[in-house]
């Protein structure tokens, strides 16, 4: 295969199950799209991606099946699910399955306001049989894998017997995997966004569900930015999931492919060659440039030219007419003067 082919099914090892993968990249709203999905693929061929939420009723209330569609060669890939009603989540898993996704993830950590006013999310934290039955019910509606992503607690629950009592209640249900975002939530106080930072990282009480739980995979999630931290807590737990750090210094999926897997390590200049074809039939599909584009600006983050090359990306994907081919000429080494633009 060329660097300018687009990976096919068979280029990615994706294989029939989602167990046993050691990275991920976190579902994220606004950001983890089909077409960031697509260029994260092209970094790290073992991550399992995740698509942004969607809450079930979109899907059955409101069939908005255009939020299922994805490229094959995303593969593997799993729907993030928000809802809390069991029957709707069950028609919602059926749908995503036969859209022919890899797993069905349950949302247990957002603390949207949106969110908890549907009574999903985070909140769930607080009932957790209420989950076991969503669980049971997606279970019994698909042979896709169904898993659960949560927080270590919320609001004023003690970590260390909420976070207990929550695994049981749906390892109880035979479901196999658990990502575990290692901070609480408070649903109270404070924005989603100041949920993503301020409450305290808490490693080790993920650390303790692992050893309690040794038969259930265990994920980790939540403030993981450098190979190193990353390849330190896999001593402790199955998996680790990056969220922020993927989307705005990309490159670091295909450094930890590289160090997890032993791959060969692309190039930057080897990505943006392989992005061409997609974002051609992107293009010729009826979907502008900058729709793609927004998501490799950090492609060279903290590199000579990221600054040059986010500026060229950003105002030329812009402009009517714009082509694939913006990418190349964006590249710090088709600049001279790129070391000064860092």
């Amino acid at each position: 295969m060329s660097l300018t082919d687009p990976p096919s099914i068979a280029d990615t090892p994706h294989s029939a199950t989602i167990y046993g993968r050691k990275l991920a990249v976190a579902p994220m709203l606004d950001w983890t799209d089909r077409h960031c999905r697509y260029f994260h693929r092209l970094l790290s061929p073992h991550a399992l991606l995740y698509t942004e939420m969607v809450t079930s009723a979109a899907l059955v209330r409101g069939r908005q099946l255009r939020l299922l569609e994805h490229d094959p060669a995303e593969a593997p890939v799993a729907l993030q699910l928000g809802g809390s009603d069991p029957a709707e989540l069950a028609e919602a898993a059926r749908l995503g399955a036969g859209a022919g996704y890899h797993e069905i993830n349950l949302n247990v950590g957002c603390p949207s306001d949106r969110v908890q006013s549907g009574e999903f999310g985070a909140c769930l934290m607080r009932t957790p049989d209420r989950v076991a039955d969503c669980v049971k019910a997606m279970q019994d509606a698909v042979a896709t894998p169904v898993t659960v992503k949560c927080r270590i607690g919320v609001d004023d629950q003690d970590p260390e017997i909420a976070l207990q009592v929550f695994t049981e209640a749906v390892q109880a249900t035979g479901i196999r995997k658990l990502i575990v975002h290692a901070r609480k939530a408070w649903l109270q106080g404070l924005s989603p966004k100041e949920n993503r930072d301020i409450p305290p990282l808490d490693y080790p009480r993920v650390f303790r569900l692992k050893q309690d739980f040794p038969d259930l995979e265990i994920i980790l999630n939540g403030g993981l930015t450098t190979v190193d931290a990353s390849v330190a807590a896999l001593e402790h737990v199955d998996g680790v999931m990056l969220g922020r750090a993927a989307y705005h210094d990309p490159y670091i999926l295909a450094q930890l492919e590289h160090a997890l897997y032993g791959t060969a390590l692309p190039s930057r200049e080897q990505i943006l060659q392989r992005m061409l074809g997609y974002c051609e039939t992107t293009i010729n599909a009826g979907t502008s440039l900058k729709h793609v584009t927004r998501h490799v600006l950090g492609l060279y983050q903290g590199q000579a030219g990221a600054r040059r090359f986010r500026r060229v990306l950003s105002e030329g994907a812009h402009r009517e007419g714009a082509r694939p081919e913006l990418m190349l000429t964006a590249m710090p080494s088709a600049s001279p003067a790129a070391e000064s633009q860092a």
